[in-house]
This record gives structure tokens, C-alpha cells and sequence, in this order.
């Protein structure tokens, strides 16, 4: 059996290459703070702590009708916000140093709490380009980014694999895309099926999906 050869692994880093759970109570505590004093409805705090730990404060504001005052409190804590402690990567996670083709790292999120993250699992040397979109500075979305790294590099989507958790972020990007797309299911964080070209539960089952 042969490897199928991607050109470019694209992965994205929260909940895909460690489980935000393990930082978020102590990352977030500021903003929590905040959005509590506030004031929020009968039993709404812990599904927005939950959400926070999975998608981007701006959705999360929507979704919950944050009021105009808490939002530009919310991107004033978040934007200062960063972490300072090691964090563990998933077990897992030296597998994907063993397949072939160039890494990528697409994360969202503010760009300080992003790269003190990236700083603190001692991963900025195992990707070729790591990219922060920051919905607070601009109106880049994954799918831009993927698509510009398909146009700089001439890739075209079939030398590429999308590998994440968020089936609304990374893979529906990917797939609008044309892109082949893995759903990192090791914490089952969304109900299935997904439309995900494929589903693991572990870095190490991507090796048998690349054989032929």
C-alpha cells in the first residue's frame, strides 16, 4: 500500500491539539467575572462558559445577546489576555510529526491569548506557518486563510487535508473549499455526522487514511 502524499496537513489548535478544558476556568476567569456581574439569564452561565471554551467571543456574544456595554468589555479583557503556564498537548499529538507534507497551523482567536497558547505547548517549530485570524481586527475568515495558502503555494484542494474539531469553522471552510476534511472527534464536542470527509478519535488513525 502506498501513502497518500498532502502537500499541506492544515490543523487547527483549540480542542484539536489540546482540550481547552484543561486552561479555561483559570484563562478565562476575567471575562467570566464580568459577563456574571453583569448579569446573564436563569441558567445560561455555564452553557456561555462552555461555549467560550469552544468558539470565538463574537459568536458567543451573539448568541447570547450580550448587550453592547459587556461586549466592548469582553474585547477589552481578551484582548490583554494571555497564558503563562506549560500546557499539555494531547497524547496523541507526535503522530502527526510522522506524515509527510508541510504543516499548517490556522487557529481563531485574539492574537495575544493565541500565540502565548502556541508559546506555551512548544509546538512553534513543528508547523512551516502559523496563522492567528483575529475577528477583532479583521474580517478574515479560516476559509480566506485556507485559500490563501492554496493560491501562494499552488496547492490545489486535493493536496491539501483540513484536520479540526469545529464542524461550522475548519471543515465547512474546508469543505466549501473542496478540501478533504478530518473532524478531531476525541472529545465528541458536536453531534454527528458532520459532512466531515472523515471522523477520528486520535492523531494516529490519520496514517491509515492517507494509505491506499
Amino acid at each position: 500500500m502506498n501513502i497518500r502524499i498532502k502537500k499541506a496537513m492544515i490543523y487547527d489548535l483549540d480542542n484539536t491539539l489540546f482540550p481547552v478544558s484543561d486552561i479555561g476556568e483559570e484563562l478565562f476567569k476575567p471575562l467570566f467575572d464580568k459577563i456574571e456581574k453583569h448579569g446573564v439569564k436563569d441558567g445560561e452561565f455555564t452553557k456561555i462558559k462552555k461555549d467560550l471554551m469552544r468558539k470565538p467571543f463574537q459568536e458567543v456574544a451573539y448568541k447570547y445577546q450580550f448587550s453592547e456595554p459587556l461586549i466592548d468589555e469582553g474585547n477589552r479583557i481578551l484582548t490583554k489576555l494571555t497564558y503563562d503556564k506549560e500546557i499539555k498537548l494531547f497524547e496523541d499529538y507526535p503522530a502527526i510529526l510522522e506524515l509527510p507534507g508541510d504543516r499548517y497551523l490556522v487557529t481563531t482567536g485574539y492574537k495575544n491569548m493565541q500565540n502565548s497558547k502556541i508559546e506555551h505547548l512548544g509546538i512553534l517549530k513543528d508547523f512551516v506557518e502559523i496563522t492567528v485570524v483575529d475577528p477583532s481586527e479583521s474580517d478574515l475568515t479560516k476559509k480566506d486563510i485556507f485559500y490563501q495558502i492554496m493560491e501562494k503555494n499552488g496547492y490545489s484542494p486535493t493536496d491539501m487535508m483540513i484536520i479540526g474539531d469545529d464542524p461550522d469553522s475548519e471543515i465547512k471552510a474546508g469543505q466549501d473549499l473542496g478540501i478533504e476534511t478530518v473532524l478531531y472527534y476525541k472529545l465528541a464536542l458536536t453531534d454527528l455526522p458532520t459532512g466531515a470527509t472523515h471522523v477520528i478519535n486520535d492523531f494516529r488513525e490519520l496514517a491509515s487514511i492517507l494509505l491506499e
